[in-house]
Formats: C-alpha cells, sequence, structure tokens
C-alpha cells in the first residue's frame, strides 16, 4: 500500500482540501519519486533548503529529515494551518506566506548565511503555469544557492536543461546555460499525482555554475538578443535580428554573420551561447562607432 498516497487523502479529507487549479496544484503521491528528488538534492545537515509551494508537505517531510534548516514558500492560505501543524515540533521548519516571485531572496538567503547556514539549495515541485517566471528569479538574482532540483513540466524541462544549438533549444535554454550545468534525474508520470495533471513531468537539477559558462561584459543584452531571435523563429536568425532592430538593417547583418563564419539562412536555435556573446560584441562595437 502506498503510505504517501494514504495520507495525503487523510490530509485531504481532514482538511476539506481540494487542489485549487488555478494555483497549479497537483499532489505528488509517489514514493519513489520524492526519493529520487531527495537523493539528487544530496542534502546534508549544514544546509538550508528553500522549498517553494509545499502544498500539503509531502516532500517537506523528507527535507526536515535531512536539512539543517527548511524554509517553505508557501501562497495558498488554506496550506498553512496544515504545514503549521504537522511540522510543529520540527525545530528547523519555517514556514513564509508569501508569493515567490515577490519573496526577497537575497536578504533571507544573506540571513541565514550569517546563522552559519553552510549551503543554500532550492527544492521545489513547481506549479507549472510559472516555472519560467521563477527559474529566471532564481538565477537572474544571482544567488548565493548551490543547486535547484526541481519538478516542471516535461517539455519545459526538455528546454531548461538542453544543450544550445542542439534538439529543444528554446530562448530561456542559454540563460539557464549561461547561470548553470543542467542534468535530467527522472521522468515523472501523471498518476503520480491526486488529481493527475494533463502533462507527464520531469525532475531537473540545475548545478549553478561557479563562473558564467561564457565572458561577456553585457549579459542582459545578450539575453534581449536572444530573446529577439526567437521572437520569429520561423524566419533566419538574420530576419529576425533585422525585423527587431538589432541589426540596423541586412548589410550591417550580415557582415557580423560572416565575420563570425555563420550561415546567412541560420536559425536561431542553431547557434552555441559563444555565437550569442560574439554577435552581441559586434553589435555593441557597431553601437558605439
Amino acid at each position: 500500500m502506498n503510505k504517501v498516497w494514504e495520507e495525503t487523502s487523510f490530509i485531504m479529507k481532514k482538511y476539506h482540501i481540494k487542489a485549487n487549479k488555478s494555483l497549479g496544484q497537483n499532489f505528488l503521491i509517489n514514493e519513489n519519486v520524492i526519493k529520487e528528488i531527495i537523493n539528487s538534492s544530496q542534502i546534508e545537515k549544514q544546509d538550508c533548503v528553500i522549498e517553494i509551494g509545499p502544498g500539503l508537505g509531502t516532500l517537506t517531510k523528507e527535507l526536515l529529515e535531512k536539512a539543517g534548516k527548511v524554509i517553505s514558500i508557501e501562497l495558498d492560505k488554506k496550506m498553512l494551518p496544515i504545514l503549521k501543524e504537522r511540522f510543529s515540533l520540527y525545530k528547523n521548519f519555517e514556514l513564509i506566506n508569501k508569493d515567490i516571485l515577490k519573496v526577497d531572496l537575497k536578504k533571507l538567503i544573506e540571513e541565514k548565511k550569517n546563522e552559519g547556514i553552510k549551503n543554500i539549495k532550492i527544492v521545489a515541485n513547481l506549479p507549472y503555469y510559472i516555472t519560467t517566471p521563477i527559474i529566471m528569479k532564481l538565477l537572474e538574482e544571482k544567488l548565493d544557492i548551490q543547486s535547484i532540483t526541481v519538478m516542471v513540466q516535461k517539455e519545459v524541462a526538455d528546454r531548461l536543461i538542453a544543450i544550445p544549438g542542439k534538439k529543444e533549444t528554446g530562448a530561456i535554454t542559454y540563460t539557464v546555460y549561461y547561470y548553470a550545468e543542467g542534468e535530467e534525474i527522472l521522468e515523472v508520470s501523471k498518476d503520480s499525482f491526486i488529481p493527475e495533471p494533463e502533462v507527464t513531468s520531469k525532475v531537473i537539477k540545475l548545478n549553478i555554475r561557479k563562473k558564467p559558462e561564457v565572458n561577456i561584459k553585457n549579459p542582459k543584452i545578450m539575453f534581449r538578443i536572444i530573446k529577439c531571435a526567437f521572437m520569429q523563429r520561423r524566419k533566419t536568425l538574420l530576419n529576425s535580428l533585422v525585423n527587431t532592430k538589432v541589426f540596423l538593417n541586412k548589410e550591417e547583418g550580415t557582415k557580423i554573420l560572416k565575420e563570425l563564419n555563420l550561415d546567412i539562412n541560420i536559425r536561431a536555435e542553431k547557434l552555441t551561447l559563444e555565437d550569442y556573446a560574439k554577435i552581441t560584441n559586434l553589435v555593441l562595437n557597431n553601437m558605439k562607432n
């Protein structure tokens, strides 16, 4: 008998809880998946784990046994009494009722580091409707974190951990690759949740790089150029960047691509991160002249 399923069903009945679709709630009930998430997170007693969207606390329970501190950030007020009661005996548990996108994580992490915590790790079963904004926040704020282990929609996961220029590449692939090294942990079937989601899920881990993958003075401009390149994905890179005014005209664009030995008919997803860094540098140089 699945203990997690029994426990989850009991809690839902006790507190009259139904999954909130608008918050993207699907409660995990697969014990093997929980074990894989915990094992791949490589949590130790000197670690502080920030858990995003704990829900009923299925993952939280296991995290509390491994980590020195667990900070669970939950938006749904209905979950607060459940989490408070369930983990009232754990001295290493902290609960924050806020939207993760509005939490000052830099300040929170600094406080925990000052208290003697060695490493900060992010672990979450993310709400699928805001996966990208959360991942971008965690990476772009350049937080003092070691890793991000999350469960997300399979299609999104494949894009997040793809190698730029290879299959599944999207605009976000380059941002993730710049900040972190991604790895696939496992695929998760729909029947691993109550209620079952409409899509297959995947657990991935992003190991934060000590230094970015490419050396560039202005990464924000590079990411803006990448975004422009993917806005008209069916067009060639040259046409996309001319249409979005990254290149002043086709002549300038053709000259830049030829200078970098890139085919003028190449598409956005075929470039490496280094290619985009070089394009950015040439565009910035042209703006100065």
